[in-house]
């Protein structure tokens, strides 16, 4: 694989990592050739019971969930006007040809659009959405360091997406600083499919694509075949080796979940095919951490990395 393009040696100036690491001399992004570096974020280590116990009340308890469980729930963070607005001028956006929506139908007869990646890029109020300064906070606070919007995804309706942990997909240098919410923009019913997550899972070992011998030819042979073939089933299995059982965001308008880079999450069976499942979701990581795409082994700065108009 070639060094690394000329744009990605502007790094931030301040890391997180115990091991300083230059980044341009690695023969690829991928998780066997960063260095086994801490800080782990302060909610992952040992003693981060004590670490919570000068914040106030609220926050204690929801930084105890975060570290217990693997995510938070905010009730009615985002306001709904604030919402509305931001799914009207997404839908004008996609009437007035800005956007263009893949079908991605589940079963003949799917009637929903599908996703849309980083439409905040696009839609300015999205932006207003994403980067709202009580989530913005909340984030901060969880991840222990100001944090970047660094990918949106904007859904009509249920993804039905296998269960996953997102590590794999953005993988932070060192590991953990990577965050993610889902903003809910209606009410959630139980047969619109839901999101889904294991509470709990974010403390099993990471699993990276070494670990199941996905390879970065294969990547760029055959796409996400050995993705599905070989991680979606090892996830699956230790599903039931620990006995996880999932829970669903069956969310309010406004709500927003967190959760944790390593929790295990999907999206659960779209039983009513015209129910809409109205979200956004953002994923954000903490300044001075490296993200990476570990399957195909690039930086995510040339994934997912800028354009949101709000700053």
């Amino acid at each position: 694989m070639p060094l690394v393009d000329s744009i990605l040696r502007v790094l931030p100036r301040r890391r997180i990592a115990d091991l300083p690491l230059n980044f341009s001399r690695l023969p690829a992004y991928r998780a066997e050739y960063f260095p086994d570096s801490g800080p782990k974020p302060w909610l992952d280590r040992d003693n981060w019971s004590q670490q919570i116990e000068t914040l106030p009340a609220e926050q204690a308890e929801l930084c105890r969930h975060w570290a217990e469980t693997g995510y938070v729930i905010l009730p009615k963070l985002i306001p709904d006007s604030l919402l509305d607005g931001a799914w009207q001028a997404y839908e004008q956006s996609v009437q007035g040809g800005n956007i263009t929506l893949a079908p991605e139908p589940a079963a003949d007869g799917d009637p929903l659009p599908g996703r849309c990646l980083n439409p905040h890029k696009r839609v300015r109020p999205f932006c207003s959405v994403a980067k709202r300064p009580e989530l913005m906070r909340w984030l901060q606070r969880l991840l222990g360091h100001p944090v970047k919007l660094l990918q949106t995804i904007a859904s009509h309706k249920g993804s039905q997406q296998s269960a996953h942990s997102d590590s794999i997909h953005m993988t932070t240098y060192p590991l953990g600083y990577l965050a993610a919410a889902w903003i809910a923009f209606e009410d959630i019913r139980t047969d619109s499919g839901p999101l889904e997550f294991y509470p709990g899972s974010h403390r099993l070992p990471y699993v990276f694509s070494r670990d199941l011998q996905i390879s970065v030819d294969d990547m760029k042979k055959d796409g996400y075949t050995s993705y599905r073939a070989r991680y979606e089933p090892h996830v699956q299995r230790l599903i039931a080796e620990h006995g996880l059982q999932p829970k669903y965001f069956e969310a309010r308008k406004g709500d927003v979940l967190i959760w944790h880079a390593n929790l295990l999450h999907g999206g659960s069976q779209r039983r009513d095919l015209g129910l809409t499942r109205k979200a956004l979701v953002g994923h954000y990581f903490a300044t001075g951490a490296f993200v990476y795409h570990d399957l195909s082994a690039v930086s995510s700065r040339q994934q997912y990395f800028g354009g949101c108009l709000v700053r």
